[in-house]
């Protein structure tokens, strides 16, 4: 995705939507540093990224990057826990 000079990475065979075909296998990207995203960051799958957002703003953290769409493979966020850490969201798309 040359836009968002982000590359895919491939660590196990996918199917025909991209997704590892081995159970616990995981595939991924990375993108060029840039604020606030200068170290690797651990991102979690959920269900609804506007809703795990709202919970991360209630609980004090702070969101760091909003919701953005990557292409047409799903949805990824961005926040800082209470520690500090930043941590993404991943959202597939709905079906």
């Amino acid at each position: 995705m040359p836009e968002m000079e982000y590359v895919m990475l491939g660590t196990a065979e996918s199917d025909e939507n991209g997704m590892p075909k081995q159970p616990g296998a995981i595939n991924g990207g990375m993108m060029k540093r840039q604020d606030p995203l200068k170290h690797p960051v651990v991102t979690i799958d959920v269900e609804n990224i506007d809703d795990a957002l709202a919970s991360v703003k209630k609980n004090g953290g702070q969101v760091v990057r909003e919701k953005l769409a990557v292409g047409d493979m799903g949805f990824t966020a961005y926040f800082r826990d209470s520690e500090g850490n930043v941590i993404g969201l991943w959202q597939n798309p709905s079906k």
